[in-house]
């Protein structure tokens, strides 16, 4: 998509602190975190929401949460624990129309969602 956010950060054109990649998927840290450790995980293909999900693109999420197992043990919350969040259509929160996974961590979760 020409004009999301998260496919300019793909393509490098818009910087960001990137804290992971390989050849599906991107993570870096969110501009605006909830947490000491606030990472955004991104398939690189562009895949609207999870409710936009093809059965070839089922994959992937195994893949993403493969990459938030590697993140969060080199971010040092591993052990502790962290949440994942998945943000889904205007009422769930999602604010970027790319399938996005908040990684979330650094500080003791409460009840509240973040």
């Amino acid at each position: 998509m020409e004009d999301c956010i998260f496919c300019k950060i793909i393509n490098k054109e818009i910087p960001s602190n990137i804290v992971y990649e390989d050849d599906e998927i991107l993570a870096f840290r969110d501009i605006h975190p909830v947490a000491p450790i606030h990472v955004l995980v991104i398939p690189k293909k562009h895949i609207t929401s999870l409710v936009e999900l093809e059965k070839e693109d089922e994959a992937i999420i195994g893949k993403i949460y493969g990459a938030i197992n590697k993140i969060a043990t080199q971010e040092g919350i591993l052990e502790k624990g962290f949440r994942v969040i998945v943000n889904c259509g205007e009422d769930g929160g999602q604010e970027v129309k790319h399938l996005h996974f908040h990684l979330l961590g650094g500080k003791k979760m409460g009840p509240k969602i973040a």
